[in-house]
């Protein structure tokens, strides 16, 4: 009897899956703290009061902090499977082309701005969209070659 199994980062996909994950937990810590987090003060829970921006260039909040916090947990939790990783990075890829829609459409002052989104946030979603979603296309192509195989 032969069994199949697979580690965190066995495949391609799963590698990127895992530093996919890791990147949105760095940008999760970095966005709480001052310095690089500008105007750290002026960060409020959620909404487009929050005059914070990571890096002097993006909005943030803490709702937006904690999303990509949470984003990056779970990008780790479904880098496991193969299929997992695929999934997260098809679908988180989707999830990101929504919000760049969501946030071209409201407007930037109102109180549907809630995560809060601006600008450089929405060039920055797009390109993780579609990063996200050719990184799930290419590396999940196939699974072919990619498992170790132990006598069991």
């Amino acid at each position: 009897m032969t069994t199949t199994t697979q580690s965190m980062t066995s495949t391609p996909l799963q590698k990127a899956t895992a530093t996919v994950a890791a990147t949105f937990l760095v940008v999760g810590i970095l966005g709480f703290i001052p310095g690089i987090t500008t105007n750290y003060d002026d960060m409020t829970f959620a909404g487009h009061h929050s005059n914070a921006q990571l890096l002097g260039i993006f909005g943030v909040s803490v709702l937006h902090n904690i999303v990509h916090l949470l984003f990056g947990v779970v990008g780790f939790l479904m880098a496991r499977s193969w299929s997992g990783a695929k999934a997260y990075l098809i679908g988180g890829g989707a999830i990101y082309l929504v919000l760049t829609v969501y946030g071209f459409v409201v407007d930037r002052h109102a109180d549907a701005n809630f995560v809060p989104v601006d600008n450089a946030d929405n060039w920055l979603h797009l390109v993780l969209g579609l990063g996200m979603i050719g990184l799930g296309v290419f590396l999940g192509r196939t699974n072919d070659g990619h498992r170790t195989n132990l006598p069991g």
